[in-house]
């Protein structure tokens, strides 16, 4: 939980907030990312199938075959996701998740406003990293970044994408990353064809009254 009476925590907090009462602005979406680590496994044994009156049997016993990291990209207002497995989870990886999402997801747009937890591949340099610095700038000029507070977690649009996906789609074990990926792309297709928005309801005014403990005292 945040400190009790932390400036930073509510500043980022409002800050994540306001951004989420803003219009539908196709010119300037509102996205949210996170990202979680995902371990691949197989089974030692082969799963018994299920037969009339016996439910499918499962070892308990597998194989480890590495880890990777799921990313999740959403635009809560349009009902809009992706999501890819990549190997790894470093700055370079993200870099290029941001130049997917900057030139392949919303060309067109203006810029993008992102929503995102403070992870410390969070961040412009991150494309410095992984660019020339021309390329860099250039994307990092259409970015709007805003973090959300240590701790705070909940106001990630994605994290509850992410929780949703890890129950709908990752409830059984996946032991390469291609087929995870397939998996991924199809979770995708069927919440995106769906439409399913995400309308946020908690304001800032809430918090000022129902979070007031968590302000400090002046």
């Amino acid at each position: 939980m945040p400190p009790h009476g932390s400036g930073e925590f509510v500043a980022r907090m409002e800050d994540v907030l306001d951004v989420y009462t803003r219009p539908y602005d196709p010119e300037v979406p509102v996205v949210c990312m996170d990202e979680k680590p995902y371990q691949l496994l197989a089974h030692a044994r082969d799963p018994v199938p299920a037969t009339p009156g016996h439910d499918r049997r499962e070892d308990s016993e597998y194989v480890r075959h590495g880890t990777c990291s799921i990313f999740v990209w959403v635009q809560p207002l349009a009902g809009r996701r992706r999501v890819v497995a990549r190997p790894r989870r470093t700055m370079i990886d993200w870099a290029h998740e941001v130049e997917h999402l900057l030139t392949v997801d919303y060309p067109d747009a203006a810029r993008v406003v992102l929503v995102m937890d403070n992870l410390n591949t969070h961040t412009i340099g991150s494309l410095y990293e992984a660019f020339a610095p021309a390329k860099a700038r250039a994307l990092a000029q259409r970015l709007e970044i805003h973090h959300t507070p240590r701790h705070g977690s909940w106001l990630n649009i994605a994290e509850i994408e992410l929780s949703a996906l890890t129950r709908q789609c990752l409830n059984r074990r996946i032991d390469n990353l291609d087929t995870l990926n397939t998996e991924l792309t199809a979770w995708q297709t069927a919440v995106n064809t769906n439409q399913r928005q995400v309308n946020w309801h908690f304001t800032t005014t809430d918090a000022r009254t129902k979070l007031r403990h968590l302000y400090p005292e002046n």
